[in-house]
């Protein structure tokens, strides 16, 4: 198509030379079937060419459509695969993220218009070759002056590409706070504090202070833009009023023929847009190559934390323990290591608190657990095995982590618990039976369609959860997953002391039989642990279980008493807290 479409200007700019010599035949004498004659073929040949240009730009249409929802779902695809495969330290950098927001950038709309860019120099090439055709027969030079005429304007893009490009590199940040303005002041999840605090008037001023800045930058581009276009047209309009000039005076000389003057006209004017059109391509390809780099190099990041050559089997089940052996960890660009020499045994098939103050690198050992980061020295040993010596995907299907703030997934209530193990295809029967066994069966039954309701309200006929339900439902995707290890992270922190107690004793069900690692501040939790771990500033500083830990008199004794005499509640109640 693009071919065709390429020679059908070039076709109906020749066959107007054909019409008018033909028109100035037949003029004077009359309307009779014989001057009609002269006339109808090229008037044919005409109407011909313009309908397969209808019919091919109609079909053109239709295959840009089609070729930009494929090429954008494409790259959205590779988007995501890198975005999941990338390591999770990447999300807690701000290099990262800037490159997350170029590429993102450069995945929506510039591959497309790549693609439609050369398709369209091809197309402008073959129109181009074609005028030069019909032109070399008044003079060889005219092909040449064409281009020249349009190198003013070829340059003006190229160098306004490149300065946007530049400004897009400059302003990554700034468009990213945008964004971040943009979702305190339209998402759920601050709308709370947002109105109570009255935070709306100063996120919307920091919001638009911003936008006015970027605003005014882009406007002086837009500025530079039209006035240095404007001088480009003007030099194109000065050569084309020039070699117009002279084509009437070949005309005056009775050198060349009206029809010639029709052609030349048509020829020379379109050949300027052509070519005009076609330096446009380049310098939009090149643009849009600049920002499709970026893409690229996003694509490129290769994550740290790998396979080995040859992965061992994951010990199935746990038979001694998980052991922290001289563990030193500095998070990128941290000055002080989280830990340093830090050393910690956990007995296979039993339940560990670790409780301290914030800070201490409690959740450090989640992440480290869990192969998001690997420590810089020492090593973390699954029963005397170094946790890289295991595939990363078998080391992660092993472990189940319930978040101090779960995730609330607006799916269905039988979707978000199936999440629970994608492996295989969990049936009606086990997504209850793990709904009952973490107390909210009930919850879910009482929902407009049971366990086919919609979670959330960010879509119609969704319904809410609270707090301690959201983190119900993630305890009933652990039992669903049955992992070897289990690990807690402030498990119960949106619970009242009532559903605490019941969830307590759902959790040793849960976690009979496995190793289950608590991070907690509540006495109450970590109290019915067999092993107490007291950690402080990266280090383990006590250890014993509840009563050993009382004894000792020492950080933990202190923090219950405080707890305890603060307290008007009895010491079995679920509120204590470790400070």
């Amino acid at each position: 198509m693009l071919v065709i479409q390429g020679i059908l200007p070039a076709i109906t700019v020749y066959l107007t030379r054909t019409l008018v010599n033909q028109l100035l035949v037949a003029v004077g004498s009359g309307v009779s079937w014989q001057s009609i004659q002269v006339i109808l073929l090229p008037v044919t040949l005409m109407a011909i060419a313009i309908l397969m240009t209808e019919v091919l730009q109609g079909a053109s249409e239709w295959v840009r459509t089609a070729q930009s929802d494929l090429v954008q779902d494409y790259i959205s695809g590779l988007v995501h695969q890198q975005s999941v495969r990338i390591d999770y330290s990447c999300y807690e950098s701000s290099d990262y993220n800037d490159r997350l927001e170029q590429a993102r950038e450069g995945a929506t709309t510039r591959p497309l218009a790549l693609l439609e860019n050369a398709g369209s120099l091809v197309q402008n090439m073959i129109t181009l070759v074609a005028m030069a055709a019909i032109l070399l027969p008044y003079g060889h030079w005219l092909p040449v002056l064409l281009l020249i005429s349009a190198l003013p304007a070829f340059y003006v893009a190229l160098r306004l590409n490149i300065r946007q490009y530049q400004w897009s590199q400059r302003t990554t940040i700034d468009r990213r706070r945008l964004h971040y303005y943009d979702s305190l002041l339209t998402n759920s999840w601050v709308a709370a504090e947002l109105r109570l605090f009255n935070f709306g008037a100063f996120f919307q001023t920091a919001y638009q202070r911003l936008r006015q800045r970027l605003r005014h930058e882009t406007l002086t581009l837009l500025r530079d833009q039209t006035l240095s276009r404007l001088m480009a047209g003007a030099i194109a309009l000065i050569i084309a009023a020039g070699t117009m000039t002279w084509m009437g005076r070949q005309v005056l000389l009775g050198l060349v023929t009206l029809g010639d003057l029709a052609l030349f006209y048509q020829a020379f004017n379109k050949g300027q847009l052509i070519i005009k059109s076609l330096l446009g391509n380049l310098g939009q390809i090149y643009k849009n190559s600049l920002f499709i780099s970026n893409l690229f190099e996003f694509l490129e990041l290769n994550p740290e934390i790998t396979d080995p050559p040859h992965p061992l089997a994951i010990p199935a089940p746990l038979s001694q323990s998980i052991a922290f052996r001289q563990v030193t960890f500095q998070y990128p660009g941290s000055q002080d290591p989280t830990l340093e020499n830090f050393n910690l045994t956990i007995p296979a098939g039993k339940i560990v608190a670790i409780v301290g103050d914030n800070g201490a690198g409690k959740s450090t050992l989640i992440k480290l657990l869990c192969r998001f980061y690997d420590p810089q020295f020492g090593g973390i040993e699954l029963d005397g095995i170094d946790l890289r010596s295991f595939s990363v995907a078998d080391l992660r299907s092993m472990i189940t982590v319930l978040f101090q703030n779960p995730i609330p997934y607006y799916v269905t209530a039988a979707e978000s618990l199936a999440l629970g193990d994608l492996s295989t295809t969990p049936r009606p029967a086990e997504i209850e039976r793990a709904a009952r066994d973490a107390g909210i069966h009930d919850k879910i039954t009482r929902l407009p369609q049971g366990y086919d309701s919609l979670l959330g309200k960010w879509f119609p006929g969704g319904s809410d959860l609270s707090g301690g339900e959201w983190q119900r439902l993630a305890l009933a995707r652990a039992f669903l997953r049955r992992a070897q290890l289990i690990i807690l992270d402030e498990p119960t922190s949106a619970m009242d002391p009532w559903a605490e107690f019941d969830w307590l004793e759902r959790f040793r069900t849960l976690a009979n039989g496995r190793t289950a690692i608590v991070i907690t501040h509540r006495f109450t939790l970590a109290m019915r642990a067999d092993v107490i771990h007291v950690m402080r500033a990266g280090k383990i500083v006590e250890s014993g279980n509840h009563d050993e830990l009382l004894a000792q008199d020492g950080l933990y004794a202190q923090s219950w008493k405080t707890q305890m005499q603060t307290s008007s509640v009895a010491p079995q109640q679920p509120i204590a807290k470790f400070t």
